[in-house]
């Protein structure tokens, strides 16, 4: 029988009332609101929601049609032009204001990530600070980087995933309202509504031109995507939609950001430093890999694979994983997890299945995880939950042979030569992260200009980067300008005629200097 216990005053009810005490201009006991045209409306169909950390029922996403997503991206349009003659001083108090308030809230937001989409407390709260911290040094370096440049023609349409609703999808709302536009976001439908609309509700309380809206991304794409009235469309997701997305945009020169999946690989090439690799074996598996700047793929010299295999299996057999509020001890803290919960049973099904596939197709299992592993309330459910999994040599019919699993599953490549190690690790044409551990820093530096990847890292991993870092990708994992930094500014704004912007494009592809 489980020895533990809900943490006390974490519970969802608990965690719902607070967040119709915080916003009720933007909630209701049984539905969540939009906000169009500066104000919160109760339109939409609310559709059920599940929470992943234990199958309950939570506030769902109300689903716009797309006459009223059409609408609302008209309010938007007259809020920018407004908004955009604001002066800069006035924004960035209002910005700063608004920063104050969502630090008040900052525990809240979290809990709220924590029943929505599943992260553990420190990686919920990781994902709020990164979004306070990251806005305050745009509101600090603002001025500087909107020298010669002007907000955009119309708002930016923003369509995320649900990984990351704080540090990717606010974040970048914020620093395009900054820059001087308003910002459309449609809130991700696998999760994060109430905390995004508890941070809208404070960010129009302070005059903050936001919009946020619900519905199916394929449905509204007319509205979000291809309305010639916004100014830029930034995407953040999978190549399936991600390409459908481009597919829109490909008749238009409209201003668009869409960064897509690719197989991150960590290559292992003339190594000896084991415990540091096995370090960072365990840590990547924070939020069960579903990031996307995750490694799920190891490419490895075949004569190192025993003293990998030697470091590898203790690293993930170390993985913690379980219910992210469940505590041994009312005075316990939360507990310090690898990761929760994948977003939904099905996407855990999915995941296990096709790892059952692909060894039945000939794949060898290095690691198979058991949910007695976890940590769990008694008789919770758990159909959401996939414990960590690795499989070497997966064939080349099995998904996990070419795409990114976005969850805690790693496979393992071997090869013999530098070319077959470029050629895995480079397998999906385009990634945007990817690392060596090798001794020879010579050695590295020339093999890390061949790969295909945005970030390279030298026994080390990269992330997305915070503040001045920018973020890009190749290949096919990025379409459009690229972020981060100064660059965020400059993908938001107009600069002088015939301005280049860094990035992938379909006439050209032009990169910062690394």
């Amino acid at each position: 029988m489980s020895r533990y216990a809900l943490k006390p005053g974490t519970a969802w009810a608990q965690t719902r009332a607070r967040a119709l005490a915080a916003a009720p201009e933007a909630f209701r006991e049984d539905r969540v609101l939009n906000l169009h045209g500066g104000i919160w409306v109760p339109d939409g169909r609310p559709a059920p929601a599940t929470s992943p950390v234990d199958g309950r029922s939570i506030l769902g996403p109300p689903l716009l049609d797309l006459a009223d997503a059409r609408a609302a991206v008209g309010q938007a349009v007259d809020q920018h032009r407004d908004w955009r003659h604001t002066p800069l001083p006035e924004r960035r108090a209002r910005v700063g204001a608004a920063l104050d308030e969502l630090t008040e809230h900052r525990e809240l937001l979290a809990l709220l990530l924590v029943w929505e989409i599943g992260k553990p407390w420190r990686t919920a709260l990781a994902d709020v600070d990164r979004c306070l911290d990251g806005v305050r040094w745009y509101v600090e370096r603002i001025e500087d980087m909107l020298d010669g440049r002007s907000p955009l023609p119309g708002p930016v349409s923003n369509i995320a995933s649900w990984n990351y609703p704080m540090s990717v999808l606010l974040h970048a709302m914020l620093v395009q309202v900054l820059a001087g536009n308003a910002a459309v976001a449609k809130t991700p439908t696998d999760g994060g509504t109430a905390c995004l609309t508890l941070a809208c509700a404070i960010g129009l309380r302070h005059g903050l031109p936001l919009t946020l809206l619900s519905g199916s991304g394929s449905l509204l794409s007319p509205a979000l995507v291809s309305d010639d009235r916004l100014g830029c469309v930034s995407f953040v997701g999978g190549r399936g939609t991600g390409s459908r997305v481009a597919a829109a945009l490909a008749a238009t020169r409209q201003r668009h950001v869409l960064e897509q999946e690719g197989l991150n690989c960590w290559g292992v090439w003339e190594f000896s430093d084991w415990p540091l690799l096995a370090a960072q074996a365990a840590r990547a598996f924070e939020y069960g890999k579903q990031r996307c700047t995750a490694y799920p793929r190891y490419v490895v010299q075949r004569e190192l694979f025993d003293d990998f295999l030697a470091a590898y299996l203790p690293a993930v057999r170390s993985v913690s994983f379980g219910h992210p509020l469940a505590v041994a001890d009312p005075a316990d803290p939360l507990p310090e997890l690898s990761f929760g919960p994948l977003i939904n049973d099905a996407k855990a099904k999915e995941l296990a299945d096709t790892f059952a596939d692909a060894v039945a197709r000939g794949g060898i299992p290095l690691h198979r995880g058991k949910l007695s592993e976890g940590r769990f309330l008694p008789g919770q459910d758990t159909s959401a939950y996939l414990p960590p999994m690795a499989l070497l040599s997966p064939p080349p019919s099995s998904p996990l042979h070419h795409y990114e699993p976005f969850g805690p599953v790693d496979t393992v490549v071997l090869v013999d030569t530098e070319a077959e190690l470029m050629a895995a690790m480079n397998a999906s044409n385009g990634a945007l992260t990817a690392s060596l551990a090798c001794d020879d820093a010579t050695t590295a530096a020339r093999l890390a200009r061949q790969l295909q990847a945005f970030k390279v890292g030298l026994n080390a991993p990269r992330s997305r980067g915070d503040r001045e870092e920018p973020f890009g990708g190749r290949g096919a994992s990025w379409h459009g300008a690229f972020v981060g930094g100064e660059l965020l500014v400059q993908a938001v704004t107009e600069g002088p005629p015939g301005e280049r912007l860094y990035g992938n494009f379909a006439d050209y592809a032009l990169y910062p200097p690394s």
